[in-house]
């Protein structure tokens, strides 16, 4: 084990463990050779549409979540809308509207369904969370601290739990009081958070690899994610650097396993660098179609000279991660995106389960790495039709995947 953790810490792929936790994993290299699976996923049913019923007109879906019952949460930013649908496809019930007063929303831009159908929504407009009960009923908010910014990050509830785990990756950023200037990316650690009292309370249960970056701290292209999601039983899975490493880790205790596949990360090369750049030059250049409540706008492309000199000044790191996403169902099967072809392209989805078994991978394009997991096998995928018309498909999975 001394030999692969030194190898683990030369190529980037750091393993962290909590303080003051046992430094004692398994270490399972799972098989290179890729196993293929069939799709077959069974539609139960879908929502939304450009005409029918007033409620399936959706604006912008911004997240879909389940509860323990397999109640659909979609939530509507454009809107501020919250519409719970049962599992036979019919609207429940909706809560949640625009507005200034209490549990109404101004840039709802993440939320969390805890198991018993309690709501949190980042609200990031009023820099608050809003807790909503079973019913959609308003009870309170919490405040985001910060100086001047508010990261908020995707949150994953625990399983059976009253707390959610985030990572580094943000669902949103405000900056209050003119240019962010130098501020940095947010240090990779993963937590839990619990808003139970006054004020938001976070217990820090994993460091993540640290990427080194240069003296203006930016963040590097094809720099690795810090991937996380959560597991039954009180445990965590995520992925920290550019090597096939999944971490299975337990809330109080740290890091009990690591999975791995040998497939390496691809070095960077200077083709790739151009190609990257010219990628991002013309997506700045197109501009964006953004819906508001008061309309539709267009922004304009270009971002000025300081965002293209900010792209072509652009660092690099020194490798293409193998691993794009990392997702979890509720059963604890772990989905693995990996990367495609190209740098920024999806590949193969792998099936892992967190005691090191490899179940099987679906090919590229088979089908897409799910936006939510529910119970009993449930998974929703939010679609777009060729009129951009976001709808939301939820099917069940087989046991296998499950």
């Amino acid at each position: 084990m001394t030999t692969r953790l030194a190898a683990a810490l030369l190529t980037g792929a750091a393993i962290s463990v909590t303080p003051g936790a046992v430094f004692a994993q398994e270490i399972i290299e799972l098989p290179g050779e890729d196993r293929w699976l069939e799709a077959d996923f069974e539609e139960v049913y879908r929502v939304g549409a450009a005409v029918g019923e007033a409620w399936q007109e959706f604006g912008t879906i911004r997240q879909v979540a389940f509860d323990a019952a397999g109640n659909l949460y979609v939530l509507d930013s454009l809107a501020g809308r919250i519409f719970v649908v049962a599992p036979d496809g019919g609207l429940l019930r909706e809560f949640g509207r625009l507005g200034e007063g209490p549990g109404e929303f101004r840039t709802p831009t993440a939320m969390a369904v805890i198991s018993d159908g309690q709501v949190v929504v980042a609200n990031l407009g009023h820099q608050a969370y809003q807790i909503f009960d079973t019913r959609g009923e308003y009870v309170r908010q919490v405040h985001m601290d910060g100086e001047g910014g508010h990261r908020v990050p995707w949150m994953f509830p625990e399983r059976d739990g009253e707390s959610v785990v985030v990572g580094s990756q943000l669902a949103g950023f405000f900056f209050s009081g003119g240019r962010p200037g130098n501020i940095g990316p947010p240090a990779r650690l993963v937590q839990r958070w619990s808003f139970a009292g006054e004020e938001l309370a976070r217990e820090t249960i994993a460091q993540g690899w640290e990427p080194p970056r240069g003296d203006e701290n930016r963040r590097l292209a094809f720099e690795p994610e810090l991937e996380v999601d959560v597991l039954p039983g009180g445990g965590f899975a995520y992925s920290d650097s550019s090597a096939y490493e999944i971490n299975v880790a337990r809330f109080e205790s740290g890091i009990s396993r690591i999975l791995t596949r040998p497939l390496p990360p691809e070095p960077v090369t200077e083709r790739m660098e151009r190609a990257e750049r010219n990628r991002r030059l013309q997506d700045a250049g197109q501009g964006s179609v953004i819906r508001t409540p008061g309309g539709v706008s267009v922004t304009g492309g270009g971002g000025g000279d300081r965002a293209r000199e900010r792209i072509e000044t652009l660092e690099f790191f020194g490798e293409v991660p193998v691993i794009r996403r990392l997702r979890t169902t509720w059963d604890g099967r772990i989905w693995v995106l990996r990367r495609g072809d190209e740098p920024v392209s999806d590949g193969p989805i792998d099936i892992l389960a967190p005691d090191g078994r490899y179940i099987g991978s679906y090919r590229t394009g088979a089908v897409q790495l799910p936006d939510a997991f529910g119970p009993g096998g449930l998974a929703a995928f939010i679609e777009r039709d060729e009129l951009d018309v976001q709808t939301v498909v939820v099917k069940r999975l087989p046991r296998t995947v499950n």
